[in-house]
Formats: structure tokens, sequence, C-alpha cells
């Protein structure tokens, strides 16, 4: 853990942080599902003193939760917005996260993309370089990465997708689709922005929902998290 980790937040950041609250999606038990905001990381990263997601759910339910922290089971991306889900204490957290490592919660992501698809409906395979996430500077071996894509609304210029990853690989969406020859839209790390005519500010990738079974109860439950408004509007200036 760093340095940065073990530092209580400081409340006044917190509180600048905090002009909107991060909605909950879904509460039972141990478990709270949060309607992500763009632009936050999730947890802190190396040299960043901005408040993640951690830091400010944690500040927003301190008297809710008592004594137990909120731990994030899985990750998204800074930029991407949507469905994220938190365990209440360390027990809850390990048990969701040994379900994510099985494949049994599943992910589906709404992506705009540059261009149109020429096939509509497919899944794209290949081999992703994974960072070290505890040097950060070096890369481990390439590990395969598996998405399934439907192509749900066509623009002029642009594809609305619904995506469901297989595989849980560091930023897999945003690469398969550069390779695929249709970068996200607003993608600036793995495309050249400027030769689409498509803008966006950040990369236009929303994390849907989620779906798994109630590892006690085995009810089917399905947490879903509507487009976000930036999204929103870049599909209703581009409808003909």
């Amino acid at each position: 853990m760093s340095p940065r980790q073990n530092k209580p937040p400081r409340e006044d950041s917190l509180s600048r942080a905090l002009t909107k609250a991060v909605p909950v999606l879904f509460r039972h038990n141990d478990i709270i599902i949060f309607d992500k905001p763009a632009g936050v990381l999730v947890i802190p990263a190396p040299g960043d003193d901005k408040p993640c997601l951690t830091d400010i759910v944690n500040f927003q339910h301190r008297d809710r939760a008592g004594q137990s922290r909120l731990y994030p089971c899985h990750r998204i991306d800074r930029d991407t917005s949507g469905v994220i889900m938190y365990a209440v204490g360390k027990k809850a957290q390990q048990r969701m996260m040994e379900l994510f490592r099985r494949r049994e919660i599943e992910k589906v992501y709404l992506a705009a993309v540059q261009g149109r698809l020429k096939r509509k409906k497919g899944k794209i395979e290949g081999f992703i370089s994974q960072p070290d996430r505890i040097k950060y500077s070096r890369f481990s071996k390439s590990k395969p990465a598996v998405s399934l894509y439907q192509v749900i609304t066509e623009f002029k210029d642009f594809s609305l997708l619904e995506v469901r990853p297989v595989t849980g690989r560091t930023n897999q969406i945003r690469i398969q689709f550069s390779e695929l020859g249709h970068p996200l839209v607003g993608d600036r790390k793995y495309s050249v922005a400027r030769k689409y005519p498509v803008k966006f500010r950040r990369p236009a990738l929303h994390a849907a929902s989620l779906q798994w079974r109630d590892p006690v109860t085995k009810k089917a439950i399905t947490v879903h998290s509507t487009l976000p408004n930036d999204m929103e509007v870049l599909c209703a200036r581009n409808r003909t």
C-alpha cells in the first residue's frame, strides 16, 4: 500500500469534491453500488493528491457505515462513468472480488466509437500487455482479452455499442476498438483524436450494468446506470 493510501483524506479537500453526492444505485447488506461520475479515480494513483472515489464515498457514508470501511470490488477508468461495486468490510470485498475473478459477475458497457462497423455484432479476441500494478512503469507478459459487442445505434460519424468484456484487462475496450480501427470517441491515449470528426472531452465509455447471482440467496441481481448527460448530449446532437 502506498503512503498516500495510509493518509486520512483532508476534510476540506473532500468537502470541495462533494459538490454533488455520488448516487447510490443499489444497497443490500454489505454491498453498495454507486453511479461513478467521470473524471474521478477509484483508488489513489502515485503523485495524484486529489480525493479519489474511495475517499469520497467513505466520507459521505462515514456515519452510516460506523467503524466499517467501504472497499472497491473492482475498478473502472478515471474517465469512465457508471456502476461500481463497493463492499462494507474486507471480508465482503474478498467474497465479491472472487466472483469477479471467476467471471460470475457480468459487466456491460456502452461505448461510442468512431465510424460505422461492418459487422454489427461480434467477438474481439487478442492479447493485451498489462501494467505491473506494483512497479507501475513495467509491463507483464501479454494476456488474452475477449469482448463481445453489438451495435445499438448508428449515427453519421460514430456508433453506439453495447460491449460485454469477457476478460477484465486494463483499458481492454479502448485498446481493442482502437486496434479494430474504431477508437472510442474522445480517446486521446489510443488514437489521434484530431483525425476524427466527432469530438468529446473524454473517452465515451459508460459502465451500464452489473449482473450477478447472490452467493447466499442465489437470486439474480441486475443494477443499471442510465447514460450520463454528456453522452446523451453527444447522441442528441448527432441525430439526423
